[in-house]
Order: C-alpha cells, then structure tokens, then sequence
C-alpha cells in the first residue's frame, strides 16, 4: 500500500472580511504529536480567537479527528478535514488560526474560508509518496557487491548501509513483490553463494 503526505511543514495564508485564517500543514505520525502541534500553534498566536484543527494519520487514512474551536459546529474542522481527504494527504495535521476583522462571516462563509485556507496550504505544500519497503541483508563475494548495486539501481530498489569483512553485506530496501526477484539475483550473480536475509518491513518515503 502506498500513501501520500507532505514533505515538511508548510504556510499560507487569506483573508476574507478583514478576518485572517492562518494555515498551517505538519507532517506528523501519531495523535499525540498532532495535538503537540495545535498547541504548539495556540502559544505561537495567543491573541487569535480560534485554533481549529484537522488531522489524519495512518497508510489508510484510518485516524481522522478535527475540532472546531469555539466556531460553530461543523464549520470549521469538518471542511478542514474534507480538504485533507480530498488532497489524498496522511500523516498530516491541519491547523488554521483565525484572527477575527469585525465582519461576520455566517456558517456558509465560515465553511468556504477554513476549507480554502487549508486547500491553500495544500496547493503549496511538497507532496511525498510512502511505501511499504521490506530490508533486506545480502552477504556476498566483494567482485558480486558492486554488480548487486548497479543492479538494484536499475530496478529502483533503495540502497541502504553496508558493512565490510571477509566479503560484502549490504542492505537493500524493496517492495514485498521485490523479495523473490532479489534472492534470484543474488543467487544468479553470486552462482549460489550469496545469502539473503530478509528483515523487518517500514514505511519510507519514496525517491521523487
């Protein structure tokens, strides 16, 4: 399963009526650090009258929570979040900032202003694919290393560490359907002798 996310934190902002609504994208993994981040927002601007907040979290998207922050029900976080979902965005926390101008904005106009200021923010934002990768540990002969390298970079697979002895381990991150494919390698360019151990499998982030 692969995902989208953002690749750092991101800004924007728009006013409407004399209102400010200041957007801001984190990248985060964990409802704890999203909620980290809305309060990291509320001590950045502690004059504003509202902090409202979106976030979703998880390769799919499972975790999705947003807040209205004294706004009138659903018409804040709910279009905030629909902005992220829409987006297609995980592992992403929303939160817009509202100072008032005087002008109020009704519940239509308050939904078109918070879903704009994230859309806004999101139009900015660097996306980033993530996928699921497996590592894997090839042991082989120092002439069959440099082989293997040149060969997992023709077939997009990412190369991680390596460690040197009496012969050569290094560490490749692949796609689960890429595991049989890889021992095959190795096994050919190595005429058996290599060994292959397969590790744990993570989320990466994927090369643009």
């Amino acid at each position: 399963m692969e995902y989208r996310t953002i690749a750092r934190t991101v800004d924007a902002e728009i006013e409407i009526s004399r209102s400010r609504f200041l957007a801001r994208l984190e990248r985060v993994e964990t409802e704890a650090a999203a909620r980290e981040s809305i309060a990291a927002a509320r001590a950045r601007h502690p004059r504003a009258r509202h902090h409202c907040s979106a976030f979703v979290l998880g390769a799919d998207g499972r975790v999705q929570r947003s807040n209205d922050d004294g706004e009138p029900s659903g018409t804040a976080g709910a279009p905030m979040l629909d902005a992220l979902v829409s987006a297609g965005l995980s592992d992403v926390v929303a939160i817009v900032t509202r100072y008032f101008g005087g002008v109020l904005l009704g519940a239509g106009g308050l939904t078109r202003a918070y879903r704009a200021a994230v859309a806004e923010a999101v139009l900015r934002a660097m996306p980033v694919t993530r996928a699921l990768r497996r590592e894997v540990a090839v042991r082989s002969a120092y002439d069959v290393a440099p082989q293997l390298d040149s060969e997992a970079r023709r077939r997009g697979w990412s190369i991680g560490a390596v460690e040197y002895s009496d012969d050569v381990t290094r560490t490749y991150l692949v796609g689960e359907d890429q595991l049989a494919p890889l021992e095959a390698l190795a096994a050919e360019l190595s005429a058996g002798s290599a060994v292959v151990t397969p590790g744990g499998a993570d989320y990466v982030d994927l090369a643009p």
